[in-house]
Protein backbone atom coordinates (compact mmCIF):
# COMPACT_ATOMS: atom_id res chain seq x y z
CA UNK A 1 0.00 0.00 0.00
CA UNK A 2 2.93 2.75 0.54
CA UNK A 3 5.03 1.33 -2.05
CA UNK A 4 4.74 5.12 -3.45
CA UNK A 5 5.47 6.60 0.03
CA UNK A 6 8.58 8.94 0.53
CA UNK A 7 9.74 6.37 2.87
CA UNK A 8 10.43 2.58 2.94
CA UNK A 9 7.08 0.32 2.90
CA UNK A 10 8.80 -0.97 6.07
CA UNK A 11 9.35 2.17 7.86
CA UNK A 12 5.92 3.76 6.53
CA UNK A 13 4.31 0.53 8.12
CA UNK A 14 6.11 0.66 11.42
CA UNK A 15 5.24 4.36 11.54
CA UNK A 16 1.42 3.66 10.83
CA UNK A 17 1.54 0.73 13.60
CA UNK A 18 2.97 2.80 16.20
CA UNK A 19 0.54 5.59 15.85
CA UNK A 20 -2.10 3.05 15.50
CA UNK A 21 -0.92 1.35 19.26
CA UNK A 22 -0.77 5.36 20.61
CA UNK A 23 -4.86 5.84 19.26
CA UNK A 24 -5.76 2.65 20.56
CA UNK A 25 -4.18 2.77 23.62
CA UNK A 26 -5.90 6.20 24.52
CA UNK A 27 -9.35 4.92 23.56
CA UNK A 28 -8.99 1.50 24.91
CA UNK A 29 -6.97 1.59 28.34
CA UNK A 30 -7.27 5.03 29.13
CA UNK A 31 -10.72 5.55 28.01
CA UNK A 32 -12.22 1.73 29.36
CA UNK A 33 -12.88 3.95 32.34
CA UNK A 34 -16.07 5.78 32.64
CA UNK A 35 -15.59 9.23 34.00
CA UNK A 36 -15.71 12.80 32.71
CA UNK A 37 -12.10 13.57 31.96
CA UNK A 38 -10.88 16.81 33.90
CA UNK A 39 -9.84 19.86 32.13
CA UNK A 40 -6.08 19.14 33.30
CA UNK A 41 -6.21 15.28 31.68
CA UNK A 42 -8.11 16.70 28.23
CA UNK A 43 -5.49 19.50 27.71
CA UNK A 44 -2.36 17.42 28.84
CA UNK A 45 -3.61 14.30 26.31
CA UNK A 46 -4.56 17.47 23.29
CA UNK A 47 -0.82 19.12 24.02
CA UNK A 48 0.25 15.98 23.32
CA UNK A 49 -0.90 14.11 20.28
CA UNK A 50 -1.16 18.22 18.33
CA UNK A 51 2.65 18.21 19.35
CA UNK A 52 3.05 14.55 17.57
CA UNK A 53 1.24 15.72 14.67
CA UNK A 54 3.28 18.49 14.16
CA UNK A 55 6.68 16.91 14.96
CA UNK A 56 5.66 14.16 12.39
CA UNK A 57 5.10 17.27 9.91
CA UNK A 58 8.35 18.57 10.39
CA UNK A 59 9.94 14.95 10.25
CA UNK A 60 8.27 14.57 6.65
CA UNK A 61 9.13 18.02 5.29
CA UNK A 62 13.17 17.34 6.68
CA UNK A 63 12.96 13.92 4.49
CA UNK A 64 10.42 13.97 2.13
CA UNK A 65 10.80 17.86 1.37
CA UNK A 66 8.80 20.69 1.37
CA UNK A 67 6.36 19.47 -1.36
CA UNK A 68 5.36 16.59 1.00
CA UNK A 69 6.03 18.29 4.38
CA UNK A 70 3.18 21.26 3.26
CA UNK A 71 0.61 17.88 1.99
CA UNK A 72 0.85 16.84 5.17
CA UNK A 73 -0.06 19.75 7.06
CA UNK A 74 -2.70 20.76 4.50
CA UNK A 75 -4.53 17.42 4.84
CA UNK A 76 -4.04 16.81 8.59
CA UNK A 77 -5.64 20.37 9.00
CA UNK A 78 -8.62 19.60 6.50
CA UNK A 79 -9.54 16.39 8.44
CA UNK A 80 -8.73 17.88 11.75
CA UNK A 81 -11.20 20.73 11.01
CA UNK A 82 -13.79 18.22 9.70
CA UNK A 83 -13.45 16.25 12.23
CA UNK A 84 -13.97 19.46 15.01
CA UNK A 85 -16.98 19.92 12.69
CA UNK A 86 -18.15 16.11 13.29
CA UNK A 87 -17.90 17.07 16.67
CA UNK A 88 -21.20 18.81 16.43
CA UNK A 89 -23.17 15.53 15.47
CA UNK A 90 -21.76 14.00 18.27
CA UNK A 91 -22.99 16.41 20.95
CA UNK A 92 -26.02 16.35 19.07
CA UNK A 93 -26.58 12.55 19.09
CA UNK A 94 -25.50 12.27 22.78
CA UNK A 95 -28.08 14.95 23.58
CA UNK A 96 -30.75 13.54 21.92
CA UNK A 97 -30.10 9.83 23.58
CA UNK A 98 -29.70 11.53 26.71
CA UNK A 99 -26.67 9.30 27.17
CA UNK A 100 -25.28 10.08 31.14
CA UNK A 101 -21.75 11.74 30.76
CA UNK A 102 -19.70 9.23 32.67
CA UNK A 103 -20.78 7.05 29.12
CA UNK A 104 -20.25 9.63 26.36
CA UNK A 105 -16.31 8.58 26.78
CA UNK A 106 -17.07 5.29 25.71
CA UNK A 107 -19.51 5.85 23.58
CA UNK A 108 -16.28 8.25 22.03
CA UNK A 109 -14.61 5.42 22.04
CA UNK A 110 -16.26 2.86 19.86
CA UNK A 111 -17.45 6.07 17.14
CA UNK A 112 -13.68 6.92 16.99
CA UNK A 113 -12.63 2.80 16.44
CA UNK A 114 -15.32 2.58 13.69
CA UNK A 115 -14.14 5.93 11.77
CA UNK A 116 -10.26 4.53 11.96
CA UNK A 117 -11.24 1.46 10.25
CA UNK A 118 -14.06 2.96 8.02
CA UNK A 119 -11.36 5.32 6.95
CA UNK A 120 -8.52 2.66 6.17
CA UNK A 121 -10.56 1.01 4.16
CA UNK A 122 -11.66 4.14 2.59
CA UNK A 123 -8.08 5.03 1.67
CA UNK A 124 -7.29 2.00 0.43
CA UNK A 125 -10.28 1.78 -2.01
CA UNK A 126 -9.13 5.40 -3.00
CA UNK A 127 -5.70 4.95 -3.65
CA UNK A 128 -6.47 1.80 -5.82
CA UNK A 129 -9.27 3.57 -7.76
CA UNK A 130 -6.74 6.87 -7.95
CA UNK A 131 -4.24 4.39 -9.24
CA UNK A 132 -6.14 2.94 -12.02
CA UNK A 133 -8.31 5.55 -13.10
CA UNK A 134 -7.14 9.13 -13.21
CA UNK A 135 -10.66 10.68 -14.29
CA UNK A 136 -11.93 9.23 -10.49
CA UNK A 137 -10.79 12.86 -9.97
CA UNK A 138 -13.42 14.21 -11.77
CA UNK A 139 -15.76 12.12 -9.54
CA UNK A 140 -13.88 13.50 -6.45
CA UNK A 141 -13.96 16.96 -7.33
CA UNK A 142 -17.82 17.09 -8.33
CA UNK A 143 -18.86 15.47 -4.87
CA UNK A 144 -16.87 17.89 -2.85
CA UNK A 145 -18.49 20.40 -4.44
CA UNK A 146 -22.17 19.69 -4.13
CA UNK A 147 -21.05 18.45 -0.48
CA UNK A 148 -19.66 22.07 0.05
CA UNK A 149 -22.90 23.71 -1.61
CA UNK A 150 -25.11 20.78 0.58
CA UNK A 151 -23.27 22.08 4.01
CA UNK A 152 -23.68 25.92 3.03
CA UNK A 153 -27.31 25.57 2.22
CA UNK A 154 -27.55 23.68 5.78
CA UNK A 155 -26.48 26.19 7.72
CA UNK A 156 -27.64 29.50 6.00
CA UNK A 157 -31.02 27.49 6.79
CA UNK A 158 -30.07 26.28 10.22
CA UNK A 159 -31.18 22.87 9.77
CA UNK A 160 -29.02 19.49 10.14
CA UNK A 161 -29.60 16.86 7.26
CA UNK A 162 -27.40 13.99 8.86
CA UNK A 163 -29.11 14.72 12.23
CA UNK A 164 -32.41 13.99 10.63
CA UNK A 165 -30.87 10.68 9.02
CA UNK A 166 -29.43 9.66 12.15
CA UNK A 167 -32.91 10.36 13.47
CA UNK A 168 -34.68 8.22 11.09
CA UNK A 169 -31.91 5.50 11.55
CA UNK A 170 -32.80 5.50 15.27
CA UNK A 171 -36.70 5.60 14.87
CA UNK A 172 -36.04 2.40 12.01
CA UNK A 173 -33.89 0.37 14.24
CA UNK A 174 -36.17 0.58 17.57
CA UNK A 175 -39.08 0.01 15.34
CA UNK A 176 -37.70 -3.49 14.19
CA UNK A 177 -35.98 -4.70 17.83
CA UNK A 178 -37.04 -4.51 21.52
CA UNK A 179 -35.29 -1.70 23.07
CA UNK A 180 -35.08 -0.71 26.76
CA UNK A 181 -34.67 2.82 27.56
CA UNK A 182 -32.78 2.50 30.80
CA UNK A 183 -29.01 3.50 31.12
CA UNK A 184 -29.27 1.50 33.96
CA UNK A 185 -27.17 -1.41 32.42
CA UNK A 186 -24.41 1.19 31.32
CA UNK A 187 -22.09 -0.03 28.67
CA UNK A 188 -23.55 -3.27 27.86
CA UNK A 189 -25.47 -3.29 24.79
CA UNK A 190 -27.91 -6.40 25.22
CA UNK A 191 -29.58 -7.30 28.96
CA UNK A 192 -32.47 -9.91 29.53
CA UNK A 193 -35.32 -7.83 31.08
CA UNK A 194 -38.43 -10.16 32.58
CA UNK A 195 -37.44 -13.03 30.53
CA UNK A 196 -36.74 -11.55 27.45
CA UNK A 197 -33.94 -10.07 25.53
CA UNK A 198 -33.79 -6.68 24.77
CA UNK A 199 -31.23 -4.08 23.49
CA UNK A 200 -29.80 -0.74 25.42
CA UNK A 201 -29.70 2.90 24.83
CA UNK A 202 -26.18 1.96 24.18
CA UNK A 203 -26.32 0.46 21.00
CA UNK A 204 -28.41 2.74 19.55
CA UNK A 205 -25.64 5.30 20.52
CA UNK A 206 -23.13 3.07 18.22
CA UNK A 207 -25.12 2.86 15.62
CA UNK A 208 -25.51 6.59 15.40
CA UNK A 209 -22.19 6.88 15.66
CA UNK A 210 -20.94 4.43 13.10
CA UNK A 211 -23.30 6.09 10.32
CA UNK A 212 -21.48 9.70 11.43
CA UNK A 213 -18.29 8.18 10.48
CA UNK A 214 -19.65 6.69 7.12
CA UNK A 215 -20.86 10.08 5.77
CA UNK A 216 -17.77 11.38 7.18
CA UNK A 217 -15.45 9.40 5.73
CA UNK A 218 -17.17 9.72 2.31
CA UNK A 219 -16.87 13.76 2.42
CA UNK A 220 -13.17 13.71 4.20
CA UNK A 221 -10.84 10.91 2.18
CA UNK A 222 -12.01 12.88 -1.69
CA UNK A 223 -11.02 16.12 0.28
CA UNK A 224 -7.49 14.91 1.44
CA UNK A 225 -6.83 13.14 -1.89
CA UNK A 226 -7.20 16.97 -3.26
CA UNK A 227 -4.23 17.85 -0.99
CA UNK A 228 -1.56 14.58 -1.39
CA UNK A 229 -1.76 11.36 -3.38
CA UNK A 230 0.62 9.64 -1.25
CA UNK A 231 -1.86 6.41 0.64
CA UNK A 232 0.41 6.90 3.47
CA UNK A 233 0.50 10.66 4.13
CA UNK A 234 -3.17 10.26 3.91
CA UNK A 235 -3.41 7.73 6.25
CA UNK A 236 -1.54 9.11 8.66
CA UNK A 237 -3.14 12.54 8.36
CA UNK A 238 -6.34 10.71 9.55
CA UNK A 239 -4.84 8.59 12.45
CA UNK A 240 -3.38 12.51 13.68
CA UNK A 241 -6.60 13.79 13.10
CA UNK A 242 -8.65 11.27 15.07
CA UNK A 243 -6.26 11.91 18.26
CA UNK A 244 -7.03 14.00 21.04
CA UNK A 245 -10.96 13.63 19.27
CA UNK A 246 -12.02 12.49 22.68
CA UNK A 247 -10.28 14.83 24.62
CA UNK A 248 -11.22 17.87 22.49
CA UNK A 249 -14.71 16.46 22.98
CA UNK A 250 -14.79 17.03 26.57
CA UNK A 251 -12.35 20.05 26.26
CA UNK A 252 -14.18 22.80 23.87
CA UNK A 253 -17.62 21.43 23.97
CA UNK A 254 -18.53 24.46 25.22
CA UNK A 255 -16.82 26.35 22.63
CA UNK A 256 -17.79 24.60 19.69
CA UNK A 257 -21.44 26.14 20.30
CA UNK A 258 -20.11 29.52 19.30
CA UNK A 259 -18.16 28.61 16.57
CA UNK A 260 -21.10 29.37 14.05
CA UNK A 261 -19.43 29.95 10.88
CA UNK A 262 -17.67 26.76 10.97
CA UNK A 263 -20.05 24.83 8.42
CA UNK A 264 -20.11 28.02 6.23
CA UNK A 265 -15.57 27.78 6.54
CA UNK A 266 -15.64 24.28 5.74
CA UNK A 267 -17.61 24.57 2.80
CA UNK A 268 -15.45 27.12 1.41
CA UNK A 269 -12.78 24.67 1.68
CA UNK A 270 -14.31 21.82 0.42
CA UNK A 271 -15.40 23.68 -2.34
CA UNK A 272 -11.63 24.66 -2.70
CA UNK A 273 -10.71 21.20 -2.73
CA UNK A 274 -13.01 20.14 -5.22
CA UNK A 275 -12.05 23.08 -7.78
CA UNK A 276 -8.62 22.06 -7.15
CA UNK A 277 -8.91 18.25 -7.79
CA UNK A 278 -11.29 18.87 -11.06
CA UNK A 279 -8.27 21.14 -12.51
CA UNK A 280 -5.97 18.22 -11.41
CA UNK A 281 -8.37 15.91 -13.59
CA UNK A 282 -8.38 18.18 -16.30
CA UNK A 283 -4.40 18.80 -16.84
CA UNK A 284 -4.21 14.26 -16.83
CA UNK A 285 -6.88 14.16 -19.05
CA UNK A 286 -7.68 10.66 -20.32
CA UNK A 287 -10.85 10.86 -20.96
CA UNK A 288 -11.85 10.22 -24.71
CA UNK A 289 -15.29 12.06 -25.01
CA UNK A 290 -13.31 15.45 -23.44
CA UNK A 291 -10.98 17.32 -25.81
CA UNK A 292 -9.97 13.85 -27.78
CA UNK A 293 -8.77 12.57 -24.49
CA UNK A 294 -5.69 14.58 -24.35
CA UNK A 295 -4.97 16.76 -21.17
CA UNK A 296 -6.11 20.36 -21.20
CA UNK A 297 -2.65 22.23 -21.46
CA UNK A 298 -4.34 25.91 -19.63
CA UNK A 299 -5.90 23.86 -16.91
CA UNK A 300 -3.65 25.44 -13.85
CA UNK A 301 -2.45 22.96 -11.19
CA UNK A 302 -2.72 24.46 -7.79
CA UNK A 303 0.78 24.63 -5.54
CA UNK A 304 0.39 23.36 -1.82
CA UNK A 305 1.74 26.66 -0.72
CA UNK A 306 -1.51 27.83 -2.25
CA UNK A 307 -3.34 25.16 -0.63
CA UNK A 308 -2.08 25.48 2.83
CA UNK A 309 -2.34 29.09 2.94
CA UNK A 310 -6.27 28.75 1.90
CA UNK A 311 -6.94 26.36 4.47
CA UNK A 312 -5.12 28.23 6.94
CA UNK A 313 -6.63 31.79 6.22
CA UNK A 314 -10.24 30.06 5.86
CA UNK A 315 -10.35 28.20 9.28
CA UNK A 316 -8.74 31.64 10.82
CA UNK A 317 -11.14 34.02 9.24
CA UNK A 318 -14.20 31.49 10.09
CA UNK A 319 -13.33 30.97 13.68
CA UNK A 320 -12.26 34.83 14.35
CA UNK A 321 -16.00 35.92 12.85
CA UNK A 322 -16.97 33.31 14.54
CA UNK A 323 -15.94 34.39 17.86
CA UNK A 324 -16.38 38.17 17.32
CA UNK A 325 -20.34 37.26 16.72
CA UNK A 326 -20.64 34.72 19.51
CA UNK A 327 -19.63 37.77 21.74
CA UNK A 328 -21.56 40.21 20.18
CA UNK A 329 -24.46 38.43 20.73
CA UNK A 330 -23.91 37.25 23.95
CA UNK A 331 -23.37 40.91 24.92
CA UNK A 332 -26.77 41.76 22.99
CA UNK A 333 -28.64 39.17 25.29
CA UNK A 334 -27.22 40.47 28.59
CA UNK A 335 -28.15 43.86 27.60
CA UNK A 336 -31.68 42.67 26.92
CA UNK A 337 -31.91 40.92 30.08
CA UNK A 338 -30.53 43.84 32.12
CA UNK A 339 -33.52 45.90 30.35
CA UNK A 340 -36.00 43.23 31.47
CA UNK A 341 -34.58 43.21 35.14
CA UNK A 342 -35.36 47.15 35.09
CA UNK A 343 -38.45 46.87 33.66
CA UNK A 344 -39.21 44.56 36.44
CA UNK A 345 -37.94 46.66 39.08
CA UNK A 346 -39.33 50.18 37.91
CA UNK A 347 -42.32 49.32 35.39
CA UNK A 348 -42.98 50.40 32.36
CA UNK A 349 -43.43 53.68 33.10
CA UNK A 350 -40.13 54.33 35.30
CA UNK A 351 -41.51 54.58 38.26
CA UNK A 352 -40.54 52.55 40.98
CA UNK A 353 -43.34 50.86 43.52
CA UNK A 354 -43.60 49.22 46.33
CA UNK A 355 -44.88 46.14 46.75
CA UNK A 356 -48.04 47.71 49.09
CA UNK A 357 -48.90 50.35 47.26
CA UNK A 358 -49.16 48.30 44.00
CA UNK A 359 -51.60 45.51 45.90
CA UNK A 360 -53.82 48.59 47.15
CA UNK A 361 -54.30 49.23 43.71
CA UNK A 362 -56.28 47.53 41.20
CA UNK A 363 -54.03 46.92 37.75
CA UNK A 364 -57.39 46.73 35.80
CA UNK A 365 -58.49 50.06 36.70
CA UNK A 366 -57.02 52.65 34.36
CA UNK A 367 -58.14 55.63 36.52
CA UNK A 368 -55.49 53.96 38.94
CA UNK A 369 -52.64 54.52 36.54
CA UNK A 370 -50.10 57.17 37.90
CA UNK A 371 -48.57 59.53 35.25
Amino acid sequence: MFDNAFVPASTATIFVGAMVVVLLFDVIILGRRPHVPSNRETGTALGFYVGLAIAFGIYVWVVGGHQLGGEFFAGWLTEYSLSVDNLFIFIIIMANLKVPRMYQQYALLIGIVIALILRAIFIMLGAQAIEAWSWVFYIFGAFLIYTAFKLAKENLAGDDEDEDDESKLIKFVQRILPFTDSWEHGKKLSVVEKGKRVFTPMLLVILALGMTDLLFALDSIPAIFGLTQDPFLVLMANIFALMGLRQLYFLIGNLLQKLVYLGIGLAILLAFIGIKLIFHAMHVNELPFLNNGEPFLWAPEIPIWLSLTMIVGILAVTTVASLIKSSRDARRLEQDQRGLDEVSTTGFYGEQQDDGDQAARDPQDPSDRRD
